[in-house]
This record gives C-alpha cells, sequence and structure tokens, in this order.
C-alpha cells in the first residue's frame, strides 16, 4: 500500500511496520516507541497509537517490560476488524488473486442509493470480483462506490491488487464501517462461480465503510463458502439485571 503525503503519521508507521511483519517470522522482536520516535521522528504517543493499533488488529503481541513482538498468524478474520482480503490471505501463507466479473460506472439502483446515502439513480462505480487464494475460490465480492473512487478503480489493477491500496493511494482514508453478517443458500450462479452446489450454505457480509470525513465511500456484499470461510468473534458477556439475578436465585 502507497499512501499519500497527507497520510497522518500514525499511518505511515503503521505501513511501514505492516511490511516488516509481513517477512518477518512469529515471534521475531520489533522496534519500540523510543526506537519508532528516532526512525520517524514523531512523538512516542504516535508511535504507541501506531503500535496500538497493529496490536488491536492482532498482529502485534505487546508485552509489558520485554517489547513488542510479531504474532502468530489467526485462523480467520476478527468479526470487528476489517482486513483486506489480500492480505488476509497472505497472512494465512496463501497467494491471493481476483477474477474481476464486472468493472463500470452506472447509475445507482435504490438499494445502493440507500447504502451510500444518495440520490437514487446517481452514477457509482461496481466492481464485482471472484477472490481467489492458490487458486480456490473464496468469495464473490461485489463492491458499489462512491462516483469520486472512479479513476482510482477503473484504472487499477484489481486482479492482483487491493481495491483498498488504490483507494488510499487516491487519498481516500477508510476509517470505519458497519457490518451485517447473514446466511443464505447458494444460487446457481454462486454454484458455478464458487464451485460448490446449488443450495449449499454460504456466509453473506454486507458492509458500508466511511472516510475520514464520514462520507460513505463503498457499500460491499461477499458471499462465501461455508467450509471455506469463518470469523472470529470477541465478546463481553452482559451481567445480569438484578431483577434477574433475583430470579435465578429463587430457581
Amino acid at each position: 500500500m502507497t499512501l499519500t503525503r497527507y497520510a497522518p503519521s500514525y499511518r505511515r508507521i503503521e505501513q511501514a511496520l505492516r511490511e516488516r511483519i509481513a517477512r518477518l517470522q512469529p515471534g521475531d522482536p520489533l522496534p519500540s516507541d523510543t526506537e519508532l520516535c528516532r526512525e520517524f521522528g514523531v512523538s512516542r504517543m504516535t508511535a504507541r497509537n501506531a503500535m496500538q493499533r497493529l496490536a488491536d488488529e492482532g498482529l502485534v503481541v505487546r508485552r509489558p517490560g520485554r517489547g513488542s513482538f510479531v504474532a502468530e498468524p489467526p485462523a480467520h478474520r476478527r468479526a470487528d476488524r476489517l482486513m483486506t482480503f489480500s492480505r488476509e490471505m497472505e497472512r494465512r501463507g496463501r497467494v491471493p488473486s481476483s477474477r474481476i466479473l464486472a468493472r463500470e460506472i452506472r447509475p445507482s439502483t435504490p438499494e445502493e442509493a440507500t447504502r451510500l446515502g444518495l440520490r437514487q439513480g446517481e452514477p457509482v462505480v461496481l466492481l464485482r470480483r471472484l477472490r481467489l487464494a492458490d487458486g480456490e475460490p473464496i468469495a464473490i465480492e461485489t463492491a458499489v462506490l462512491d462516483r469520486r473512487c472512479a479513476p482510482a478503480v477503473m484504472g487499477a489493477d484489481l486482479e492482483h491488487g487491493s481495491l483498498h491500496a488504490a483507494l488510499a493511494a487516491a487519498g481516500f482514508l477508510l476509517r470505519r464501517g458497519i457490518s451485517t453478517i447473514g446466511a443464505e443458500a447458494a444460487t446457481h450462479e454462486d454454484a458455478r462461480l464458487l464451485e460448490t452446489r446449488r443450495g449449499d450454505p454460504l456466509l453473506v457480509e454486507r458492509r458500508v465503510i466511511l472516510d475520514s470525513h464520514g462520507r460513505r465511500i463503498e457499500a460491499t456484499e461477499s458471499r462465501y463458502p461455508a467450509d471455506r470461510y469463518a470469523l472470529d468473534v470477541r465478546f463481553d458477556v452482559e451481567l445480569p439485571a438484578p431483577a434477574d439475578a433475583d430470579a435465578a436465585g429463587n430457581d
């Protein structure tokens, strides 16, 4: 990923560390906050923020009094953290690629306009790809993007490269999103593209991603065969309300 000169300092540090981590092994040490301050000419808080973001993503393990180390790659993506498909597959030791099924600029449908906060019929960029790992189909991904993304999306190599890397290089810094995950049966087209059977279970993720200005940039649907993809979920257990605890004690 190439970040623009307008990217915050912590993002530049974060990306530099990502590139190093890709060449290292689990357990290898990473620079301390002090070393990052010297290397990048930033404050300790900025260096700590960059490293903590990678720790939150599961790429780094921080051990008090010992330092930061490359983490073991997780089996699955965390549900509360969006990672690009390319990076996710690379972390699993697999070679990612894509087959472009459609790439065009066209009027938005009512549903697309609602998800992106547009007026119906406003132009959007459609990118539909079959995502593969070591040549095996993993997902059918349909992304609808704000028309301002057109130059970045239409001109990028998105069979071997990352959509989010292309957007970042064009100055679109994606920050947060909302995702809904459900299950559906494979359609005839799903079965053909994913090399599975019609009616087989699919994990379907629909998300909307916003940039650093709070603008809706991307609305995407990803359809995964249930036997080839999963999400890890971390959660807190909600304490029972006092009335519930009293009722449980009377059982």
